[in-house]
């Protein structure tokens, strides 16, 4: 029996007293503390009523005044600001989960009806509870000090004659006990009601749900956005970078022509990476592609940078067949910029594929044609004896989903895969003879244009 009474007086006492109560309890006196504005506005209000000429001078007044005060405090709940101090007092103080309750002004007027309905609960129940703590911890104090009084000094301060007994000293220290208990009890009940209704009256509302779904879809775009930049650009730069270092190491004593020019394209190609990266890095810090000098750091894009990119891959020793279209109808002013850049990224991946898994000795044959209806981006590398198709798992590598995710977003189409260009479906059969068990890796882009600029 007494090892099962002593857990049950420590809960009792941690529910009364205990770090969660205490913390509860503060919670009401700030919000009593904020309604002590609200009050003395009322208690104008108030004073005529009850003719008291002192403001806040008797217990009535108080009252009347608490009672004028509280909906003026309901209707300045009606800022915007009002919920997010509140769900951060709550947060700190209440020990309420942080996802029951909601982030940002309120959006809806239901919303604003209930911030106004919690923080009237708040003010009304911190006044409560911090007029009783400022009443009642005062006179338990001096009924606990009293018998300590009567019994040194033989003084009876602050007790009223008709009090004056052998019982008063021995029951005032029960009397204190049980004001403090009383109080404790009352906070603790206060601050559990404003935890459980917290949820309700501050929790996300259906709209606000709705915008952080938006929110939350925005930021994984970006996120998705960046990671196919980063891939693109820095994957295609370490790929091509990595291979005309070694096709230099190789030609170095041979051909030291072919050497300065791997050189010059090394150089060239981590120096616009370098400045990619950082227009990419520049979007996490600011939320914007600014470069170095603060500028907008522009983005490559097929007309102006796509000859530059065919160099430097060149320059690695893949050999590079391209036939590039961009007249069509009303030359490059027709090709809108978000496809020029999309289609630059596009091509990049499709020439680093062909590094990463031909090799620098391979062929692509690569075609760029812009039309009157859309842009088509066509690149096919055989495949040789023994190869395996770029992506052997479902859904393909990171490159081939970056390149379908582009083409989505443009609401165009991507295709990649093995292809045998032979009519009648046989194997190909290329000029020097090779066998190619596969065929021809094709992918085939297709980027409409929009109907209206």
């Amino acid at each position: 029996m007494r090892r099962s009474a002593a857990p049950a007086a420590r809960r009792f006492v941690g529910v009364l007293v205990g770090r969660r109560a205490r913390r509860r309890w503060v919670h009401l006196v700030l919000g009593g503390a904020v309604s002590m504005p609200y009050v003395f506005v009322g208690s104008i209000l108030a004073g005529p009523l009850v003719g008291d000429r002192v403001v806040l001078g008797s217990l009535a007044s108080q009252l009347l005044s608490f009672a004028f005060g509280l909906p003026l405090a309901a209707v300045t709940a009606l800022f915007p600001l009002t919920r997010p101090m509140s769900v951060a007092a709550v947060r700190a103080l209440c020990d309420v989960p942080d996802a029951s309750l909601a982030d940002g002004p309120p959006r809806s007027r239901a919303a604003r009806a209930r911030t106004a309905a919690w923080f009237t609960l708040h003010l009304g129940f911190g006044g409560i509870v911090s007029g009783m703590t400022l009443a009642l911890v005062p006179f338990a104090a001096f009924l606990l000090a009293l018998p300590l009084t009567v019994s040194l000094t033989d003084s009876w301060i602050g007790v009223p004659e008709h009090l004056h007994s052998v019982w008063t000293p021995l029951l005032a220290p029960v009397v204190g006990a049980v004001s403090l208990l009383a109080l404790a009890g009352c906070a603790a009940g206060a601050g559990l009601l404003l935890a459980r209704w917290a949820p309700g009256l501050l929790g996300p509302t259906p709209a606000d749900r709705l915008a952080d779904a938006e929110r939350r879809a925005a930021d994984l775009a970006v996120r998705n956005r960046l990671a196919r930049e980063l891939h693109d650009s820095v994957g295609h730069a370490l790929s091509a970078v990595t291979l005309q270092a070694g096709a230099a190491r190789k030609l170095l004593d041979r051909d030291p022509e072919f050497v300065r020019e791997a050189l010059a394209a090394i150089e060239d190609t981590t120096r616009r990476t370098v400045g990619e990266l950082d227009a990419v890095l520049g979007v996490l810090r600011e939320g914007g592609e600014r470069g170095r000098d603060g500028h907008a750091a522009p983005a490559p894009t097929l007309d102006a940078d796509l000859d530059g990119l065919l160099r430097r891959t060149r320059a690695g020793g893949l050999r590079v067949d391209a036939a590039v279209d961009l007249g069509g109808p009303g030359g490059t002013a027709a090709l809108p910029a978000m496809v020029s850049r999309e289609g630059y990224r596009i091509v990049q991946e499709a020439l680093s594929n062909v590094l990463r898994h031909a090799g620098p000795d391979s062929e692509v044959t690569l075609r760029v044609r812009l039309d009157g209806t859309g842009l088509e981006i066509v690149a096919e590398n055989p495949l040789p004896d023994g190869a395996r198709p770029p992506a052997t798992r479902p859904g393909g590598g990171h490159g081939l989903r970056g390149i379908a995710d582009r083409a989505r977003l443009l609401g165009g189409t991507a295709e990649a895969g093995a292809h045998d260009g032979s009519p009648d479906g046989r194997r190909t059969h290329h000029p020097q003879g090779t066998h190619h068990p596969y065929g021809t890796w094709r992918l085939r882009v297709r980027l409409p244009l929009p109907t209206h600029p």
